[in-house]
């Protein structure tokens, strides 16, 4: 291998770090600057990498690991769209709803409502493969009737 190679090497490892950090600490306030001083690496430098191994941005991953969570306990259906929002680590409840109506293609509210009647005697395992959001505003919007 060449020094070149193994360089990336290593920054791809550095790179699965972060994302090993964001899949783990979702709900905890994380922000570029920190998951960058975890790994030795400049805010810049990190999102660039992490765009070009990953397809996304840091942020935009970690909201799409947030909502993914969210939609989980909205299934389960005992829990209000705000104490949702703060148990996933989103401290505005304003951009959850519009990162999630982005990412899902409808709000938490209507999200839950339909989740409860579409899902019901569905395993948990097969609700959660089938209602993954689509990432970078690629969802279909859905009106709420």
């Amino acid at each position: 291998m060449t020094a070149r190679s193994e360089a990336r090497l290593r920054e791809l490892r550095l790179l699965r770090q972060v994302r090993d950090r964001i899949d783990r600490e979702y709900a905890q306030p994380l922000d570029v600057e920190a998951l960058a001083r975890g790994v030795h690496m400049s805010a810049g430098h990190l999102s660039r990498e992490f765009r070009a191994a990953y397809g996304e941005s840091p942020y935009s991953y970690l909201m799409t690991r947030r909502i993914e969570r969210a939609m989980a306990l909205l299934r389960r259906g005992d829990r209000s769209v705000t104490d949702v929002c703060f148990a996933v680590g989103c401290s505005s409840l304003g951009t959850f709803s519009t990162r999630f109506s982005e990412l899902v293609g409808m709000s938490p509210s209507v999200y839950k409502r339909l989740a409860a009647e579409d899902a019901a005697g569905l395993p948990a395992c097969v609700a959660k493969q089938i209602t993954r959001p689509i990432r970078n505003r690629e969802a279909v919007r859905v009106r709420a009737t």
